[in-house]
């Protein structure tokens, strides 16, 4: 059933199954069992997607209502405790190099308080998961629950010992170093800056942004820098700006909070802290 409101909810498998951190076969196969169980289709196949039934139109209000309702009397609940976890959700560059430096010093400030940290690549639902903040890039959507921190800006950085060969041969006589996540930082800088570089998608890439800025650091190469995530590496000069000319992604940096009715009250005070 949580599976059919998840899919119903986002009209996608996908979507779902990157909610519920399952694969889409999983969401299809659950699905399935709950449409033998009714004897009642309540999605139709088609090679675009998935799409509602009338039936299943019909259901998903009560169903969304019904686990909304779990979801508030389980958070009801944990907050019964006299000293919860403060739960914070982030991406893991965000979580690796943005966060911690900010909540050591709500720690100091707040140490009656334990706060915990999960990495996610993907933004939780928080009206859903037991989370009290969660930060993640994104494109702010003007609601009341979201916070934009500042604007998601990049520039290229490297270590300071490849700065001559960069003022005598340009970018291209550097190794460019990749993020999995934000394989396009490269093409999009350099069509925002107009400046052409060779090969642009070649190069090592890693699966943690954190690692890419601990190679940038070691000299490998250079790194399309998120300046909110890398900005106290460049002011303590362990990364430099060879090409001072940034643009941004599009996106924000956002911290998203749970309905009113959902937050705890420590959790306005943590937010502004953050900001």
């Amino acid at each position: 059933m949580r599976a059919f409101e998840a899919a119903a909810r986002h009209v996608s498998f996908v979507s779902a199954a990157e909610e519920l951190n399952v694969t889409p076969g999983a969401i299809s196969q659950h699905v399935k069992s709950l449409e033998a169980w009714s004897e009642m289709p309540l999605f139709r196949r088609n090679a675009q997607g998935v799409v509602l039934t009338q039936a299943g139109q019909a259901l998903v209000a009560d169903f969304t209502a019904a686990f909304d309702g779990v979801a508030n009397a389980t958070r009801a609940l944990r907050n019964l405790n006299p000293n919860p976890d403060f739960q914070i959700a982030a991406l893991p560059s965000i979580a690796q190099l943005w966060l911690p430096k900010r909540l050591a010093k709500i720690r100091a400030q707040l140490p009656m308080i334990n706060f915990s940290v999960t990495a996610l690549e993907t933004a939780p639902s928080l009206s859903r998961e037991l989370f009290d903040l969660a930060i993640f890039f994104g494109e702010p959507d003007g609601t009341a629950n979201q916070i934009s921190i500042c604007s998601d800006d990049i520039v290229p950085v490297c270590s300071p010992v490849l700065l001559d060969r960069f003022a005598n041969e340009g970018f291209d006589s550097l190794t460019l170093l990749h993020d999995q996540t934000w394989v396009d930082d490269w093409k999009t800088w350099c069509e925002a800056v107009e400046m052409p570089v060779k090969n642009v998608q070649n190069g090592p890439k890693f699966s943690l942004y954190s690692l890419a800025v601990e190679e940038a650091k070691a000299g490998a190469g250079a790194l399309m820098g998120h300046l909110c995530l890398i900005d106290d590496l460049v002011a303590c000069g362990e990364l430099v700006i060879p090409k001072n000319t940034s643009c941004s992604t599009g996106k924000s940096l956002i911290l998203q909070l749970p309905k009113v009715a959902q937050r705890r009250h420590e959790t306005h005070q943590v937010a502004q802290m953050l900001i």
